[in-house]
């Protein structure tokens, strides 16, 4: 059989879709697996040993039918659904199309599963898995937490060559911190808050910060830059997200808002400190990360939080670090 699963909107999106997609690639054996993506994440999933081929997701009705038809797709599973996407796979003759209830689009599903993601009951991607449990009740849920692997070899090569370009030569723990959010994370540190946690740890002995910093993140580089009184890296990531992760399992702290970096950082199961909203919807309670829960130290961030809020992060940052 072939199997689509689909999930075309951002990169920590996709990633919280991982577990169901490798769960699905266990499950089906010797199917095949296809996922259907956004742009952003196409070159990413072709380099994504348990998913067996991609379809990249264009705002064309008629493309998506052509091309989904092209695959043969016994069954499909939408970990997010909409109106287009949905009626692309009727139309494209998919016979079993398992999506959540979801308004309009569910009428174009055969089997649209009531999951009230809003009550936030489960985590994101605890909903896409049980997508999977409406096809057959015998699938399990478990799956690797170090969901992406990479060789020792690859790893390393990442890591060297991050090395001599800052030609860092003796151990360190490794602290990375990602202040942008691409206007996707309701909750957030400020600026100030960033350096001033990066320098509560910048004289512990052996410890190299790292900022890090998206394509759209400018604004932010300058800022850190011009406010920086002690030593650290800033990092402009120009390589492919799966050479990003590759680099990402050689640290030992990522700190971050809910995004997709954060989401990145969870697939390789580093250890993080994650902000997030704090409203139900937009907490960790919906879009924890996928890295082993005694990896994850999540803080839902009240809107003008005060300082004795930031002290329980520093100190968080600090009880790591020491326990490192």
């Amino acid at each position: 059989m072939n199997i689509l699963i689909t999930r075309d909107d951002k990169i920590g999106d996709f990633v919280l879709a991982l577990p169901m997609i490798r769960i699905a690639k266990d499950f089906f054996k010797d199917d095949k697996i296809i996922v259907l993506v956004s742009k952003t994440n196409y070159e990413f999933a072709k380099n994504i040993d348990f998913i067996d081929d991609i379809i990249l997701y264009k705002d064309s009705l008629f493309y998506l039918v052509k091309l989904i038809k092209s695959k043969n797709i016994d069954i499909s599973f939408c970990a997010f659904t909409h109106t287009k996407l949905a009626l692309a796979l009727l139309l494209a003759g998919v016979k079993k199309r398992y999506a959540p209830a979801s308004k309009i689009a569910q009428i174009f599903s055969n089997f649209s599963v009531i999951q009230r993601r809003s009550k936030v009951k489960k985590t994101e991607y605890e909903y896409n898995i049980f997508l999977l449990k409406a096809y057959d009740d015998n699938i399990s849920l478990d799956f690797k937490k170090l969901v992406l692997n990479f060789t020792k070899n690859e790893i390393k090569e990442q890591f060297e060559l991050f090395k001599t370009k800052y030609q860092i030569k003796n151990k360190y723990k490794y602290i990375v911190f990602h202040s942008g959010c691409g206007g996707s994370s309701d909750g957030n540190l400020l600026l100030d808050d960033y350096i001033k946690l990066a320098k509560s740890i910048s004289l512990q002995e052996r410890v190299k910060i790292i900022f890090t910093f998206g394509p759209d993140d400018f604004k932010n580089k300058e800022y850190i830059k011009n406010k920086l009184d002690f030593d650290a890296i800033l990092y402009d990531s120009k390589l492919s997200l799966i050479d990003f992760c590759k680099l990402l399992s050689n640290f030992d702290l990522f700190i971050s808002t809910s995004t997709g970096p954060m989401h990145l950082a969870g697939a390789v199961n580093v250890k993080t400190i994650s902000f997030f909203g704090n409203s139900l919807f937009a907490s960790y309670k919906r879009w924890a990360t996928i890295n082993l829960k005694e990896n994850q130290n999540n803080f839902n961030i009240p809107n003008n939080y005060d300082r004795e809020f930031y002290r329980k992060i520093e100190n968080r940052l600090k009880t790591l670090i020491k326990n490192k």
